[in-house]
Order: structure tokens, then C-alpha cells, then sequence
């Protein structure tokens, strides 16, 4: 069995007490309960503070383009799907420039699990107002306070088809361990939404507001996560927001559909490229 060291590349540099560090922790320790072989794990980060994070963790790492994350992991599970693919993205990554990959890929339900760190502002920028910000945030680039309503990313994703939803809390890295070790295990696009504090730009949502404000699903013995519509209900209420498991359903994923005929991934294709029918093409362009 692995332990947590074997994951461990290097020392993180984040802001002292940034919830990422937790995030870190809780994906070695489903990394660990997984056994899961670092040559066969792809982690595939966008642009912000989380696009670190694949520097630290001994494992293969793609850092994508700003919301491109989704369609660099989705190209990487599609052409080889024995391989296990993370991605991870921020709340500006995932809900404002990625919004279209995100949508897409959870009706295609391809089989990658995606982290989504939302801090409420954009922190690597220094600060600016984010999708999910609530109306009235005051920040550097809304000083009057912003004028629209903030996005609910679990929600979007049950409306756009999601196999398996949750949403952990960097406050607590044991539940968030569990859920990102039930998404890597689900078949089919795993999306779990991790609120995390930023400590420097924030000072709104911290760790004693969001313990304030979420509650645990878990805690619940009458829901049932795979009841859409007591989903639906438990995230359209406005007051807390909760935690835990929110949505699972078993469907059929992409891969299943794309490789039914059980036709070779790409990868082990003859990639080799047609030399002379490149230099007629390229002919064209000169």
C-alpha cells in the first residue's frame, strides 16, 4: 500500500493558510486509499492559485490554457482510458472562460473527475470579482459592488446532466478526501466543488463564514443522493449551503459509446504523420 510521501513531489508555495494546502492533503489521501500508481495518474490544471498544484504531486501534469482544462484532460482520458484523470480548475477556470467545456463535458459524461476550487474571487489576479461572488461584493474591480447574481456551479451541473455531484470544504480535508476517492471511483464525469477560503484577498468568505454557513448532507439520514429532484431542492435553498455527496446516477459514459466496438484508443494508433501529403498541404500556404 502507498503512503501519502509517495505523492509528494515538493514543498507547496501558496499563501500561508490558503485552503489549497487542504485540497493537497485530501487528494494524496485518496490517492493513498486508491493505491494509485502515480504512472498512471494525469492531473490537469488551468490558470490560478490551483494551477500549482500539479508541481507538487508526483504524477504526470498537463497546466492547460485559462479554461481550457476539461478539453486537454478530456484529450488525455479519450486517447488513452486506462489512464485516471484529474482536472482542476478555479471558480473564474471553471464557471466564466471554461463554462462552455464544463457544460459539455458533463452531458458527454466522459469518465474524469474535476476538482473545482472556489474561492469567490479571482486570487491569483489580486483580487477582482468572480462568477460566484455574491451580489453586492465589493473588490478591486466592482469598488460600487457587484451588480449580478452569483452561480451556483452544482446547480448548473445537475441542469446540464451530471452523473455525480458534490461539493467539499477545504475546512474539512476527511469528508473531501472520501468524495474525491467516490469520484475517482464513479464512472463517468465526476464533479466535486471544494469551497476554499483565500486568506489574502477574501475577506468576506473564510473559513469561519463558510462553517457558518453550509451544513452536511452526510449528517441527513432521510436524503438520498440519488433523488434528482431532492437534489434539485437542496440547491436551489438560498440560506445554507450544503456539503457532502449531492447527486449520483449510474449512465453511460462517452467512452462506452466512442469505444463500443471496442476499437484501440488513439494512443496506440499509428500516429506517424503522412510526410509527403503534409508538404502538398503546406504547399498552399507559402
Amino acid at each position: 500500500m502507498r503512503k501519502n510521501k509517495d505523492y509528494h513531489l515538493t514543498e507547496p508555495t501558496w499563501c500561508k493558510g490558503c485552503g489549497i494546502y487542504s485540497i493537497f492533503a485530501a487528494l494524496k489521501k485518496a490517492a493513498v486509499a486508491l493505491n494509485q500508481d502515480p504512472e498512471q495518474f494525469v492531473i490537469v490544471t488551468g490558470i490560478g492559485c490551483h494551477g500549482r498544484l500539479n508541481n507538487y504531486f508526483r504524477s504526470y501534469g498537463f497546466h492547460a490554457l485559462h479554461g481550457r482544462a476539461l478539453p486537454v484532460a478530456s484529450g488525455v482520458k479519450l486517447s488513452n482510458p486506462s489512464l485516471s484523470v484529474l482536472g482542476i480548475s478555479g471558480d473564474g477556470d471553471a464557471y466564466s472562460i471554461g463554462l462552455g467545456h464544463f457544460i459539455h463535458s458533463l452531458r458527454r459524461n466522459i469518465n474524469i473527475t474535476y476538482l473545482v476550487v472556489d474561492n469567490r474571487i479571482y486570487a491569483l489576479t489580486q483580487g477582482q470579482t468572480s462568477p460566484t461572488s455574491e451580489p453586492g461584493f465589493v473588490s478591486v474591480s466592482t469598488p460600487y459592488g457587484s451588480k449580478e447574481l452569483s452561480l451556483n456551479g452544482p446547480k448548473l451541473a445537475l441542469a446540464s446532466g451530471g452523473s455525480f455531484i458534490a461539493r467539499g470544504f477545504s475546512g474539512n480535508p476527511t469528508q473531501l478526501s472520501t468524495l474525491i476517492e467516490k469520484g475517482m471511483k464513479h464512472r463517468g464525469f465526476a464533479l466535486i466543488e471544494v469551497l476554499s477560503p483565500c486568506v489574502t484577498h477574501n475577506k468576506v468568505n473564510t473559513y469561519q463564514w463558510f462553517k457558518k454557513n453550509t451544513y452536511n448532507l452526510d449528517n441527513d439520514s432521510d436524503y438520498n443522493a440519488r433523488d434528482k429532484m431532492k437534489a434539485w431542492k437542496k440547491l436551489s435553498k438560498e440560506k445554507k449551503i450544503p456539503l457532502g455527496l449531492i447527486y449520483v446516477e449510474k449512465r453511460q459514459t462517452y467512452e462506452d459509446v466512442v469505444f463500443q466496438k471496442e476499437a484501440e484508443p488513439i494512443v496506440f494508433n499509428d500516429l506517424r504523420v503522412d510526410v509527403p501529403r503534409l508538404e502538398k498541404i503546406m504547399e498552399k500556404f507559402k
